[in-house]
């Protein structure tokens, strides 16, 4: 009996040993650092993956299934809820005060409590809007040498094509192309964008500009603030735009399309395309957003939720208003239709790119009843600061007071 539990605990020894062994190894064998670095050098993005005629998601890809679920049913007061609200904005005209009051109640309803709302008639042709998807999915579809030429990781340069700008500092890479250019206050030059892309791009982004302008007036005026207030302090002076392309996948439960994140912006205007994918977070509940046909979506940021008598962007939307308009988590799921899913997003900010002014809550929306709930800083450390952890979740906790 002694010799048999003997030989027993040799077994289980044995067995943990290799178990552990063949664990170790599996571990060992996935250097994440070199695959990303070899799926960067190619300069052709997941297409290039998808035009490899790969079957397997490589590892870089996998999420957590944690990040994957959509975990908590919504509360009872949210079951009647089904997506975000739609504003007619009537074509950016209105007829008369009671109709523009409506609106600006209607903003302010949707910030607070979705931060996330879709417009019709908003002002923007329609058929730009078509021009628009199809010109992303003509710059992505081209040959890999064409685009080459673009792909960079310096994001000083007028136009670069990447696939995933947080690529080495995120947990998982996210199954998406992306190309980026600034468009205001200093446009490019038309020779520095792809000819198969320049007139479109120049032109959206001007009619982006206006309808920027015009909803920053009516967000000023659901604050209760004059009219021109949040354009007076540079919410609308810079533009940036970021064009997406999801490229149809068969595992797409293994990966998202983008993980979720709030936007470093004042206000996001987002053209998306009729196929579903973005998820808007309210009270630990993913709510899908199916698309309106001709309606753009508009999403309040980081920026306007927390300022003083200065600004930052999309999570500064929540800086500067104090939490009074509080920046949303959303993410992309994988794109699960047999075509190339894409997007277009317009980010009003100061410009990523050096800024000195300084913002915080806004003087008319703080009190000794409601102190400054962030401290001041400039666009810089906002973006520095989500550089150095990654898109990933929110990006103003490190700013609270």
């Amino acid at each position: 009996e002694k010799n048999n539990k003997f030989f027993f605990c040799i077994i289980v020894l044995f067995f943990f040993n290799t178990k552990n062994h063949m664990e170790t190894t599996k571990i060992a064998s996935f250097d994440r650092f070199s695959e990303l670095k070899a799926f960067d050098e190619t300069k052709t993005g997941v297409k290039g993956l998808v035009d490899a005629g790969i079957t397997q998601l490589p590892r870089i890809f996998h999420d957590s299934p944690s990040n994957l679920a959509n975990p908590k049913p919504p509360s009872s007061d949210l079951l009647h809820l089904t997506t975000i609200p739609t504003i007619d904005l009537e074509g950016r005209v209105f007829k008369d005060e009671s109709k523009r009051k409506n609106t600006v109640d209607g903003i302010r309803d949707a910030a607070e409590k979705w931060v996330f709302f879709q417009v019709v008639n908003h002002g923007v042709p329609l058929d730009l809007l078509e021009r628009m998807k199809d010109g992303v999915r003509g710059f992505n579809e081209q040959a890999p040498e064409v685009k080459k030429q673009y792909y960079s990781r310096d994001f000083r340069r007028e136009f670069v094509y990447t696939s995933n700008f947080d690529l080495y500092t995120s947990s998982a890479a996210s199954w998406r192309d992306t190309f980026s250019c600034y468009m205001a206050p200093n446009p490019p030059k038309p020779q520095d964008l792809p000819a198969i892309y320049r007139d479109v791009m120049l032109e959206y982004s001007k009619q982006a500009l206006c309808l920027g302008e015009f909803l920053f007036e009516l967000i000023s005026e659901a604050l209760g603030l004059n009219p021109n207030h949040l354009k007076e302090i540079d919410c609308s002076k810079g533009l940036r735009m970021l064009c997406h392309y999801y490229p149809p996948y068969p595992e797409p439960d293994l990966t998202l399309g983008t993980t979720k994140h709030s936007d470093i912006a004042f206000l996001t205007v987002l053209l998306p395309d009729q196929n579903e994918g973005l998820q808007v977070l309210r009270e630990g509940y993913w709510f899908d957003v199916p698309p309106v046909p001709g309606a753009l979506i508009i999403n309040v940021g980081d920026l306007l939720q927390a300022t003083r008598n200065k600004v930052v962007l999309v999570g500064l939307m929540q800086l500067i208003t104090n939490d009074k308009f509080i920046s949303s988590e959303h993410r992309v799921l994988a794109n699960r239709a047999t075509k190339a899913r894409v997007s277009v997003g317009c980010f009003f900010t100061t410009g990523i790119r050096p800024n000195p002014r300084i913002y915080g809550p806004i003087r008319e929306l703080v009190s000794e009843n409601n102190p400054p709930k962030y401290r001041e800083i400039t666009v810089k450390e906002l973006a520095a600061h989500r550089d150095a952890k990654g898109l990933d979740g929110s990006n103003l906790l490190h700013f609270k007071i």
